[in-house]
């Protein structure tokens, strides 16, 4: 049976829409202190989402912390630049199939992410089926 023309187009078109939701600048909001630790970027490509770190807001480490628990290529490295959220594809409403870096422990985690609203974005860190969620808030 042929699908009609429009469910075609809205199916082709439906994916660069919801990335592009989560697109822009969010605060990123401590899910343990409830404290705004820092301010990432969002940006799209080949379909899928990467996200940067712009700016430190809050560190118990300084203004210019540096990655001192990763390994490899971050090691040492400012934080303030990294890109600590990549490989998010377009899934059923929400992104999956990324990775997440928490600069602070050095550890990088499956990802995922949902709009919960225009202005809040649920991101998750899992291991195995345990994942732990954050709310960023728009900025």
């Amino acid at each position: 049976m042929r699908k009609p023309l429009f469910i075609l187009l809205a199916m082709m078109l439906a994916s660069p829409a919801i990335a592009a939701d989560a697109v822009g600048r969010w605060k990123t909001i401590d899910d343990e202190t409830g404290k705004v630790k820092s301010i990432v970027e969002i940006t799209e490509a080949g379909g899928k989402l990467s996200g940067r770190v712009v700016d430190i807001l809050h560190s118990d480490r300084g203004p210019n912390p540096a990655c001192d628990e990763c390994d490899g290529a971050n090691k040492g490295k400012p934080i303030k630049g990294m890109t600590i959220l990549w490989g998010l594809k377009p899934d059923s409403g929400e992104w999956t199939g990324g990775h997440i870096l928490d600069p602070a422990k050095g550890k990088t985690y499956k990802a995922k992410a949902k709009l919960i609203d225009d202005n809040r974005l649920g991101v998750s860190g899992c291991v195995a089926f345990i994942c732990r969620e954050q709310v960023w808030v728009r900025e």
